[in-house]
């Protein structure tokens, strides 16, 4: 018997301020988003920089808003540390999600990546050698996966501009590696961005898919950051990413996928963006409403 197609809509704060950039919205207090997210309608956020980190203090403070904490990224290692190494230093950050009930971990593979460099052009990002260098890797992620699942939280891998894992080969290749106790973030955006179609990718894989990032693109910014050699953060200054339905994805089809393989857990609304430019409230409203009628299967016309 199939599962009930069992998801939540949750946001990243980053429409309100950027880890990255800071000075993107770094003036807007944490209490803004959280009540702007609930008023929209989010069921809960991911994590950002201004929330506590002992988990007490977060979940009086989350729960203060009536939301949830949907998980939060980590800046993992292993393509550098070995497991013990990234078991020591993951600790403090793996309670505060167990203890928050989140049941993903976002893995963001930080070692070596450009991701955050403002001068460097995404041509430059690192690479593994060989298919021996990926197998070595998907060790490690399955070691560590096998850690973080005794604890209630599964490892959610997130593909990223900048970084090892980027293009739909090198997904291919980490899924290949891996075993089960590592599962896939798929993140629409950056499949986009990282030269795939989002759909074959995600439905290549979505078995091993346990959270989800929706981000629309903007195409032509995508074509000037290669042509003009930006940095990841200079595409994110120039538009490349925005919210579901204001973009170049198809999110019903994604929608359709996620339904059909019976997928449980989180979609969130997380799109870098200056909000100088791309007022938060608002964009974030948008990407609300386009998930939520897709879910509730009306069109909206704002996706239209």
């Amino acid at each position: 018997m199939a599962k009930h197609f069992d998801v939540k809509i949750g946001i990243n704060p980053i429409s309100w301020s950027n880890d990255d950039l800071p000075a993107l919205g770094g003036e807007t207090p944490l209490s803004t988003a959280l009540t702007e997210g609930r008023a929209i309608g989010y069921q809960g956020f991911e994590l950002g920089n201004k929330f506590p980190r002992e988990p007490a203090a977060l979940r009086e403070l989350m729960a203060g808003y009536g939301l949830e904490v949907v998980s939060g990224w980590y800046s993992g290692r292993l393509a550098r540390h070995s497991v013990a190494e990234e078991i020591a230093a993951v600790g403090p950050h793996l309670r505060l999600l167990a203890e928050n009930g989140c049941r993903v971990m976002v893995y963001g593979e930080v070692a070596d990546s450009i991701q955050g460099e403002p001068s460097v052009a995404l041509y430059k990002r690192p690479r593994f050698r060989d298919d021996d260098a990926f197998r070595r890797y998907g060790e490690r992620l399955t070691a560590f996966g096998r850690y973080l699942l005794k604890h209630g939280v599964r490892l959610a891998y997130h593909h990223h501009m900048g970084a090892y894992v980027e293009a739909p080969d090198d997904i291919d290749h980490v899924m290949a590696y891996t075993g089960e106790e590592v599962g896939l973030l798929f993140d629409s955006g950056h499949a986009c961005f990282g030269g795939g179609d989002p759909l074959d990718i995600l439905g290549k894989h979505v078995r091993r898919v346990c959270h989800v990032h929706c981000k629309d693109v903007r195409p032509a910014m995508i074509r000037h950051a290669f042509n003009r050699q930006w940095s990841f953060l200079d595409a994110v200054l120039n538009g490349v990413f925005t919210v579901p339905g204001d973009g170049a994805i198809d999110f019903a089809a994604i929608i359709d996928i996620l339904r059909t393989h019976d997928y449980q857990g989180w979609l969130v609304v997380e799109a870098e963006q200056d909000p100088a430019v791309a007022p938060s409230y608002a964009y974030a409203g948008k990407g609300y409403r386009t998930l939520r009628a897709l879910l509730d299967g009306s069109p909206s016309r704002e996706a239209a």
